[in-house]
């Protein structure tokens, strides 16, 4: 890669950063295409690979502070978490045998779900005191491995399907499911990004510029998030339909070979 291309990296993870500072999950779904189309990565799955470490450690990070602040149910996310990280081995070995143009387009479909997801009503109800119990993880486990399968071949997060999971699950509040996601994508996204080192798909120059990048814009994302507060409704859904039309963009670019 040319010198700029890390500078597009470092830019990209900011950018990233910043996007899931201020709209939490669905943010790091960017990080793809970006690699692609701004940043130069030529090859699908590297540029996967790639974005799935990032991400990984993005959540980790955000993990900490979630953790710090007493918001993360961990039994119920260690269960769902560890129930999933077959799940994500599996989808990475899976995406890896798919050609690059192909898995894009499923990588667009996959963004699309995350943009709309973004536009569904978020309610906060629930349970704040759930426990984990043998019942639970009956409940936890199949849905923890059904989520991991999805993260891992399209190399996202996930987040905007182990919230709703967690929630319907457990019964947990919004902003428990939200802090304790965090625990799968971390695990998810170290798992995905392991199958396609191993593969020699992820190109850590690249990463280690998208992780400082996400550091800044995380930093620059918090007081536009204070400042954004009151209009966040409307905030995400422009968000949203950013991701959607990003989706049609990546879809278009892989359907044309362009």
């Amino acid at each position: 890669m040319e010198p700029s291309a890390y500078f597009a990296a470092v830019a990209s993870g900011a950018l990233v950063g910043l996007l899931l500072t201020v709209f939490g999950g669905g943010g790091s779904v960017l990080a793809t295409p970006l690699l692609l189309y701004v940043v130069g990565v030529r090859d699908a799955h590297v540029a996967i690979g790639t974005s799935a470490a990032a991400v990984a450690v993005n959540a980790a990070m955000g993990l900490s502070a979630q953790a710090r602040a007493g918001r993360v149910k961990w039994p119920c996310a260690l269960a769902f978490g560890l129930a999933g990280l077959a799940g994500s081995l599996a989808g990475a070995h899976f995406a890896k045998q798919v050609e690059g143009g192909t898995l894009l387009v499923w990588f667009a479909l996959a963004m699309a779900l995350v943009g709309g997801s973004m536009l569904l009503p978020k309610k906060n109800e629930g349970d704040p005191a759930v426990r984990l119990n043998p019942r639970l993880v009956v409940r936890l486990a199949p849905v923890g491995l059904l989520t991991g399968l999805a993260a891992g071949f399209f190399g996202i997060g996930g987040g905007f399907l182990i919230v709703p999971g967690l929630m319907a699950a457990t019964g947990m509040t919004l902003a428990h499911a939200a802090a304790s996601s965090l625990v799968s994508v971390t695990l998810f996204g170290a798992a995905t990004s392991a199958s396609y080192a191993v593969s020699g798909l992820v190109d850590w120059g690249l990463f280690a510029a998208l992780v400082a990048g996400g550091a800044v814009g995380a930093v620059g994302g918090a007081p536009i998030a204070r400042r954004l507060a009151r209009r966040a409704d409307v905030a995400r859904r422009i968000f949203a339909l950013m991701v959607i039309a990003t989706a049609a963009y990546v879809a278009w670019r892989a359907l044309t070979g362009t």
